[in-house]
């Protein structure tokens, strides 16, 4: 479907301001200011700046879901270990596509309020799914479900948020889309090399 360009306009100003100033620190007046809209037009299109961040979330995650399923399917003759790393590469690369949005969104799951209780309903849960059952196929099946992958589990989830958690350590590398694309090269390479590593133990274990 293609998308208005002033809604999105409003989206991409509201994602703005709440990255930098938080979603209780920005009004619907300094969104329509932003995007050089009305104040009535964001009321037309969203009804109120809660309906708005709902929106811009739900289009977040419906976008984020479908670029790690295109993913899955792109690389589903891969080996197990090949196919989760392109959809590491995948959802890296869509964070960073979406930087502002993707700090702001982690920012707020890490408070517990119904909005994260609504995300974890619809969306983290299936996310976790396709992610946990990635993870494990790179493992032979008599220690898939192993304790310890479990925790590796956690490491490698914890890595796919940890830039977005602390977008401020970073501030000073990522300035430009150059910049971004590089910060995916190498963070995803540096992701893969703990990958190889946590294989060649599990390989180990099972001498």
């Amino acid at each position: 479907m293609k998308k208005n360009p002033t809604k999105q306009k409003v989206i991409d100003a509201a994602s703005f301001l709440f990255f930098q100033n938080g979603f209780h620190g920005t009004s619907v007046r300094d969104i329509a200011d932003k995007a050089t809209v009305n104040v009535s037009l964001i009321s037309y299109y969203f009804k109120s700046k809660q309906g708005l961040l709902e929106y811009a979330v739900t289009q977040y995650y419906e976008a984020y879901l479908e670029t790690i399923e295109a993913s899955e399917q792109e690389h589903e003759g891969l080996p197990p270990l090949d196919r989760l790393k392109k959809m590491i590469e995948a959802i890296i690369q869509y964070k960073q596509d979406n930087h502002q949005l993707s700090c702001f969104i982690q920012r707020e799951l890490s408070l517990d309020s119904v909005f994260v209780r609504e995300m974890a309903v619809t969306y983290l849960a299936k996310e976790n799914y396709v992610i946990s059952n990635a993870f494990y196929a790179i493992f032979p099946g008599r220690i898939r479900k192993h304790l310890d992958n479990q925790f590796l589990l956690m490491q490698l989830k914890g890595m796919l948020i940890t830039p977005y958690m602390i977008q401020h350590e970073w501030k000073n590398q990522i300035v430009d889309e150059f910049s971004h694309h590089q910060f995916v090269k190498k963070y995803t390479k540096t992701i893969d090399n703990w990958l190889d590593y946590v294989v060649a133990q599990s390989s180990e274990m099972t001498r």
